[in-house]
Parts: C-alpha cells; structure tokens; sequence
C-alpha cells in the first residue's frame, strides 16, 4: 500500500525534506530491487534537430512603442503551486496601478518587458507570456483551483521506489508536462510566446551535465540545431519543474550533423575573456559544449531551482552578455526611460525545527536537513545580491553613456528634449515574499505545502500575500506614481513637436 502523507514532489521549492524520507525509505527497500520489476520512464528527446539555421535571440527586450519611461521585469521563484499563487497575487495588483488612462488605461503590467520564471514560478511566467495582459486573469480558475498533481505518482510505495531508483524518477514528461499542455497551454508552443506585444519569457531548468542553469532561448536551441519555437510550452515549464526524485530528468538530443551553426558574438567574447563573468562564462561553455563535446550526445534537464531558484538567470545573462552599455534595452529605450524596476516574487518558506528547542543531540536526519535549508537559503540571499549589483553596475554604465549623447542624437531616439535629464534614470530590485505581507498571515503561508494541488484556502491566502507584497512596497508604489505624472508631459512634448513638423 503507498505510504500516503509523504509529498514526492517537493517541486520547485527544492523542499529537501521529501527527498530525504524518499531515500531512506528507498534504502530499506533495496533488497526488493533486485526482485521486481516496474514501469519505464518516457526518454523520447523534447528537442528536433533541424538542417535548418536556428534563430538567434533577439537583442533587445520588446518595444511596444509607449513613452518608454518606466520598464518592469518579473522574476517568479520555485515552490510548487504556492509560488504560482504568489506571482499571481502579485500581477493582479501590479495591473492594479494604473499609470495612464490617455488614449486607455495603463497599469504597471503593460510596461512588463520581460518575465522569468523557475520551476512553479514558471507556470505563471510562461501563461503571462501566453495570453497576455489581458488574457492571464484566468489563470486561477484554469490552474490554481485545479489538480495538477492528478495524472501523477505522489505518494510512496514500494513500486514507486523500484521505479525512482531504476529510471531516476516517479514521473516523466508524460505527467505533469502533459496535463499542463492539454489543460493550461492548450497544445501551444514557443511561436505563441513570440509578438511583439508580449514580454520576453525566459523558463529556466538545470542542465545537471554541465552543472549550469538552462534557459529555454533562441540560443540556446540554435546550439542544439533545434528552433525553439518548435518546442511545446508544455514541455519547457515541466523541465524547469523537474524536481529530482519526483520527477525523472527530461531529455535534449545535441546534434551530429550541422546546421549552419554560428556561435554568438557574446559566447565568444565570453569564453575568450580574461576577467569574465563566471555565471556567463559557465553557461557559455555548456551551449559550447552541445556542439563540441563527442561525448554529450544528450543533455538532461532537472528543477531550475537546482542552480536558480529565483529565476534571475535570464535577466543577468542577458544583461552579462551585452556589448553595449544599454543592452538589454534599444538605444531608443535606453534614452527614453526613467524607472526601470524588478520585481522578484519569492515563494520559500522559513523552516523551523523541533529539536531548536532542546539541547538533546538530534539525529543525523535533522542535521542534513538543517544543513541542506541552510545552503539554499544562503545561495537565495547571495543570488538576489547579485543581481541587485549587476543592476547598480548597468545604472553607472547607463548613465555615462546618455550623458555622453548630443541634443541631436537625445531629440532623434526621444523626440523631444522636454524634461531631458541623463542623470534621471533609476534600476532597482524588489525582493517580495511572504514576510512582506501581513504579519498575521506569515505563519500561515509558511504552512502551505510545497505541491501541485492546493486547497482553495491556501491559494487564497497566497493571492492575497501576492498583493499585499506589492501594496507595501514604497519603491513599486512611487515608480507607479511617477509613471502617471510623467506621461501626459512626455506625450503633450511629443504632440508639440509633431505639431510643429
């Protein structure tokens, strides 16, 4: 009989906890391995290679065309459904802010440029990704009131175990990945992420041969002789929630035949640089190595909360990788905005212990579990400063070069000088997670689990965390204030001078 009240997945929240109790229980149960047999597990590659030349990424984060002043990215970390609850609270009340009502109204979410997710942070990224400002407020009802966990083997039992040990996992890309694709993406595929009048949606996994993040880009793929937009949805967000044990990795074939392949100008600048980036570097090497290792002929894919459980990654890289010192943004962008904010939804939960109580010496178990909390917690924290640095360092590259501009050159990207200040430009990081909300509420939300399936109750009071996060935030408040103050002068400005000519 399966041992029920034992979570399997964990999922994207790296709760180390049902890891721990899967493999104890799998080693008393060694002995039975040898004598059963069970089912297999689903290696067919996620990936088609092509003879075709791959896309490369797109330099630039979209332009829509607005006034350009404030730009917003979302970052969406790991835990399961609580951490999709959580981004989503926190969409509903950035769409909240409205920023402009001239020519319609505006709210902070229509100045979202680029959206990254990991594990079931993912999940929300890639639906915003999908359908759009005005599209993803179903997603409560299509996902968050829903059993995601229903085609899945969640509990322990001895066949479960058979299968984990032998196959590396209880699931495939035939649970989770598939009931997303037949109840949430609707069959869907990268092609659908890619309008213009969509954010950039970077979904991170874990590349476990290379040690590295897997971001599900043009460039990466374009490295596999694949093209992304090929590539189900589906597919993408259940790599980056493969949570190890839970879930088997999933599978990319890396190509034996060319395709007019050309390395990136940035991956060469990278491997080639004396004083890199190392994250840069590291995931420079491992597209690198898809086309130059004879011995990868596959690439396995678990949780990206494994080497990124914010979801940071793709933000960082792109910024890393650029030539320029505006890049990810356009010159026109560079020179038009004010406010350029990210946000990052953070789902983990504070972990306290029993024996915290008690000077008795407690057993291995607790240690390593302790530990492991202590580790992920730790590498969070030096992650979000991380990147809050390399924002600080654009800001001081970004200022220097609008100061170094002409009038002429200010007037041709922003088409008017009115209100011109190259100072005027701030990028900040905002860090939003259940400590944030009510202080009623905290010891609540660190009781809701890390799985697929939630009570209606506890995606409730997850929302509302979401919402409460950012109605608390000075920074994201101001940056919406700012935002309507600025456009009526910003378009009046440009109707003179279009007046004028």
């Amino acid at each position: 009989m399966p041992v029920s009240g034992i979570d399997l997945l964990g999922a994207s929240g790296l709760s180390v906890r049902s890891v721990f109790t899967c493999l104890l229980k799998a080693l008393s149960l060694a002995a039975a391995l040898w004598a059963a047999g069970c089912g297999t597990i689903d290696t067919t590659p996620i990936n088609l290679i092509s003879q075709q030349t791959p896309p490369s990424s797109p330099e630039y984060l979209p332009d829509p065309g607005d006034d350009g002043s404030t730009v917003v990215a979302l970052a969406f970390s790991g835990g399961g459904m609580r951490a999709a609850a959580l981004a989503y609270g926190a969409l509903l009340e950035l769409d909240a802010l409205a920023i402009d009502d001239v020519p319609y109204r505006r709210t902070l979410v229509d100045n979202v440029r680029t959206v990254a997710g990991t594990s079931g942070g993912s999940i929300m990224a890639a639906y915003l990704g999908y359908k759009g400002k005005d599209g993803y407020q179903d997603f409560r009802e299509r996902f968050l009131h829903q059993n995601a966990e229903s085609s899945m083997t969640t509990s322990v039992s001895p066949a479960s175990l058979i299968k984990t040990a032998l196959h590396g996992g209880a699931n495939d890309r035939n649970t989770l990945a598939r009931w997303l694709d037949d109840n949430l993406f609707d069959h869907a595929t990268f092609a659908a992420l890619r309008r213009q009048d969509r954010p950039t949606v970077w979904i991170t996994a874990s590349d476990i041969n290379n040690n590295t993040p897997f971001l599900f880009t043009e460039d990466t793929f374009a490295a596999l002789c694949s093209d992304i937009s090929q590539m189900k949805i589906a597919e993408a967000v259940g790599a980056s929630a493969a949570f190890p044990i839970a879930f088997a990795p999933m599978i990319l074939r890396t190509p034996r035949t060319g395709c007019n392949y050309r390395r990136p100008a940035w991956i060469q600048r990278a491997l080639d640089a004396q004083n890199p980036s190392i994250r840069l570097q590291a995931y420079a090497r491992a597209l690198d190595s898809y086309q130059t290792n004879r011995k990868l002929d596959y690439v396995r894919l678990l949780d990206g909360g494994l080497t990124d459980n914010l979801g940071i990654t793709g933000l960082t890289l792109q910024r890393a990788a650029s030539a320029t010192p505006y890049g990810p943004l356009s010159p026109r962008e560079a020179v038009r905005i004010r406010n350029f904010v990210f946000i990052v939804t953070d789902a983990g939960k504070h972990s306290e212990y029993e024996w915290s109580r008690t000077q008795i010496a407690t057993h291995l178990g607790h240690v390593l579990l302790a530990a492991s909390d202590t580790a992920i917690a730790a590498a969070t924290r030096s992650g979000f400063d991380a990147v809050d640095l390399a924002l600080n360092e654009w800001r001081h590259d970004l200022i220097r070069y609008r100061c170094g501009l002409s009038r002429e050159q200010v007037r041709k990207q922003r088409g008017t000088l009115a209100g011109w200040d190259c100072r005027d430009v701030n990028i900040t990081t905002e860090h939003l997670s259940f400590r944030n909300a009510d202080s009623g509420l905290f010891e609540r939300l660190n009781k809701v689990p890390t799985r697929l399936r939630l009570s209606r109750e506890d995606v409730d009071v997850v929302i509302e965390a979401g919402r409460q996060a950012v109605r608390r935030n000075a920074n994201i408040q101001r940056i919406a204030k700012e935002a309507r103050s600025y456009a009526p002068t910003f378009d009046n400005a440009q109707a003179s001078i279009a007046l004028q000519d």
